[in-house]
């Protein structure tokens, strides 16, 4: 076996072990956005395009036509982002959208191989302060995003591309699970 899909499988298993803490997670997103919350996702870089493959998931249609529900990626809105780095510094790029765009209630998803992206870090602290449930996806734990938010699922590799990999399969497993509890 090729040395990258031994690295894939070993993470996918392990992630196995976390399918409880998915299907918690669904339950939950599924019940705000029934209600009308909503979901931010910020991430950087690999975990920016999978934070905008969930929101787009959910806004769009999945496997089922549906109502759309409320998901927004934080790094999308490139006027935003340059006039909040200018203005405010990197550091403020997500949080300052959470306080915005984030209401008591809401969900964050923060991506991050690292769990060390300050940006991103900022924007679970920022929700935290505002009432969000905050959820990271990250890489090896311990990190400092897996100690900001809330509830973390840590994938155990080293290897960056795996681990973005392994995010995305968590991404569809929870798409699949919203989708069969509001069906």
């Amino acid at each position: 076996m090729h040395p990258h899909l031994r690295r894939l499988s070993t993470a996918l298993s392990a992630v196995d072990q976390e399918t409880a803490k998915i299907y918690a997670w669904s339950g939950k997103l599924a019940a705000v956005l029934a209600e009308g919350g909503r979901l931010l996702a910020c991430g950087n870089g690999g975990s920016a395009a999978e934070a905008q493959h969930l929101t787009a998931e959910l806004v769009g249609r999945y496997k089922t036509d549906r109502r759309p529900y409320a998901a927004i990626p934080l790094h999308a809105d490139t006027s935003t982002l340059t006039a909040i780095v200018n203005d405010f510094g990197p550091g403020e790029l997500y949080a300052r959208q959470v306080r915005a765009h984030g209401r008591p209630g809401d969900v964050l998803m923060c991506l991050s191989t690292s769990g060390t992206s300050r940006n991103v870090l900022a924007a679970a602290e920022a929700a935290r302060e505002s009432g969000l449930t905050t959820w990271a996806l990250t890489g090896p734990a311990p990190n400092p995003l897996t100690e900001a938010c809330d509830e973390a699922l840590a994938v155990p590799i080293e290897d960056t591309a795996t681990v973005q990999e392994v995010h995305l399969a968590v991404i569809h497993m929870l798409c699949d699970m919203i989708e069969e509890a509001c069906a």
